[in-house]
């Protein structure tokens, strides 16, 4: 989480509506880690995850005069990453159509083995996900939007988001169980 007192972060709101270059680079060194944490989580590689970066800082500085402080500066800033981000996925990545797939099941391995896992080897297996399971993955249970918001922002139906969501976490627990087996044997012998 960000941290910003009362008076840091009215005093940057102004400064960057001023567009004073200080204040901006000032809001820029406080929560580019944080942003670019969410960037990385959605895009294909480290360099598309910078484009989104730059791309959503042109967007905050562009559009800071419409924060109403109604919520969490860090919260509005944060929608408007993952809203550049789902932007950047929908220009480069080509949309084949998706068979929707209502009585889906997949055998669903234990959760409790992915709690074992450091946060860092489980974000790099959700890097390998396909961009489609990738990004409702996201959306879902890390940003905690509805496959009704989620099917809106993506162009699909709610059964396919809860299709991807099913089909992502499938292929999640299924490396874990992999590793988990693999652990286990290296240390049998």
């Amino acid at each position: 989480m960000m941290r910003f007192n009362r008076t840091s972060e009215k005093d940057l709101i102004k400064g960057c509506i001023a567009r004073k270059r200080k204040y901006q680079q000032a809001l820029y060194e406080q929560s580019s880690a944080k942003m670019f944490s969410i960037c990385l989580r959605y895009a294909n590689d480290y360099h598309s995850a910078e484009d989104i970066l730059q791309e959503g800082y042109i967007k905050v500085f562009k559009n800071i005069h419409k924060f109403r402080s109604e919520g969490s500066f860090e919260g509005w800033m944060r929608r408007i990453f993952v809203n550049t981000a789902i932007e950047h996925y929908r220009k480069s990545v080509h949309m084949y159509p998706i068979l929707e797939v209502n009585n889906s099941h997949y055998d669903i391995i234990d959760d409790k083995t992915i709690e074992h896992l450091a946060a860092e080897d489980l974000m790099k297996m959700v890097q390998q996900l396909s961009p489609g399971y990738r990004t409702v993955f996201n959306l879902y249970v890390v940003e905690g939007y509805s496959h009704k918001e989620i099917a809106a922002m993506l162009g699909i139906s709610e059964g396919t988001s809860k299709s991807q969501l099913a089909r992502a976490r499938y292929l999640l627990q299924k490396k874990v169980s992999q590793i988990q087996s693999y652990s286990e044997k290296k240390y049998v012998k």
